[in-house]
């Protein structure tokens, strides 16, 4: 089955499925469960077509997923980095943008580098 252009797994429950789309988490797939009066124990396959188009264009109306979602994150980003404000400032030098310490553990924002010293014995030439 797909849902604004994104396949949703068939044997999930509709709540943990629905959660395969960008921008919509666990909270925002019961709310919009509830909003619609779906049953939460169902499972995605046995979905009828007249409840996925529903959520579809429940969707479509109030959120923003996927691709426009990204679009306007990226967008934001980049006035951020415009300005010159100290977020932008981190997301151009790729450093952690939300006050997380760099002294260690922002290997992951940084790339993974690692700089360690050796054990400090030298390995015996080959003669």
């Amino acid at each position: 089955m797909r849902i604004i252009g994104v396949n949703i797994p068939d044997n999930k429950k509709v709540d943990i499925a629905l959660s395969y789309l960008y921008g919509i988490g666990r909270p925002l797939a019961f709310k919009i469960l509830n909003e619609l009066k779906i049953n939460l124990t169902k499972r995605a396959k046995d979905l009828t077509s007249q409840e996925v188009g529903a959520i579809q264009n429940f969707i479509d109306k109030h959120y923003k997923v996927e691709g426009e979602l990204r679009q306007v994150i990226k967008q934001n980003i980049g006035r951020l980095k415009e300005i010159q404000a100290y977020r932008g400032i981190r997301h151009l030098r790729r450093l952690p943008a939300r006050g997380q310490r760099t002294k260690t553990n922002s290997r992951t924002i940084r790339g993974n580098v690692r700089k360690t010293a050796g054990s400090g014995k030298r390995k015996a030439e080959l003669k």
